[in-house]
């Protein structure tokens, strides 16, 4: 690991939670490789395992999604700053931008951070916004802030909490020329939401490609939707549940 928790904190985690934290967040892992959304040894998943946020879980540098391992997964503390000098640092881009936004961000508890194609295919348009045609893109109706700020990778703390100031409170982090962050209370709504959120990328630019006018929802029907699915939370445990189930059954090593 890169670094143990550096102090006993009211609510953190006993073993057998953590472990089970561990395993959630190296299935998610596994489950975006078969997916094809992993982009060679690169992006980023972390978890929060302290109430402040600031200790966190993270993959290990170099090590392929399909891979991981719960035992892989680094304990983190954001405000270690000898981190980066270590042997086993982490990647840079992953510290300095999931540090900065565990720290600031009280609701980012579990941030997943992809190239995959389709969201990143529409970040590099001059519009990136995802029109509300269908119940996958209504649901992320007023819940995504989009960063048109891309000035290079982000090798900085300004950068991190740049990006932290850009989400706010949102769910939904489009990074323009870039890909994609979400950000979100627990593993199972976390990966749920990169599912939906790259099936919605990919309806919006099929239409798009069609050539002929979208039907574009009026804007009370978009936020009704996106309230029904807010309500429906059950939907991400039993997404998560039965990928493990799968896992379990395919690659039980993930556990390990």
């Amino acid at each position: 690991m890169n670094s143990a928790l550096t102090k006993t904190e009211a609510g953190c985690p006993d073993a057998e939670t953590l472990q089970g934290m561990r395993e959630d967040l190296a299935a998610t892992f596994r489950y975006f490789a078969r997916l094809g959304m992993n982009e060679s040894v690169a992006n980023h998943f972390s978890l929060a395992v302290s109430p402040d946020g600031r200790q966190f879980l993270m993959n290990p540098r170099g090590r392929h999604f399909s891979r991981v391992r719960a035992s892989d997964l680094q304990l983190i503390d954001a405000d270690d700053h000898a981190t980066m000098t270590r042997e086993n640092a982490p990647d840079p881009t992953a510290w300095y931008i999931h540090s900065r936004i565990h720290r600031s961000l009280p609701h980012a508890r579990c941030i997943l951070h992809l190239h995959p194609r389709y969201a990143t295919a529409l970040s590099a348009l001059a519009d990136s916004s995802l029109p509300p045609i269908d119940q996958n893109t209504m649901r992320f109706f007023g819940r995504v802030a989009i960063d048109e700020g891309f000035e290079g990778m982000g090798l900085s703390e300004e950068e991190g909490d740049r990006l932290a100031r850009q989400m706010g409170n949102k769910s939904v982090l489009m990074m323009g020329n870039h890909g994609v962050l979400i950000a979100a209370p627990t593993v199972a709504q976390a990966m749920d939401e990169m599912y939906y959120f790259e099936k919605a990328c990919e309806t919006v630019l099929i239409a798009y490609a069609s050539g002929r006018p979208l039907r574009i929802v009026p804007d009370q029907v978009a936020e009704t939707t996106a309230q029904q699915w807010a309500e429906y939370v059950q939907l991400g445990i039993d997404h998560l549940s039965e990928v493990r189930a799968i896992l379990d059954s395919e690659e039980p090593d993930y556990c390990c």
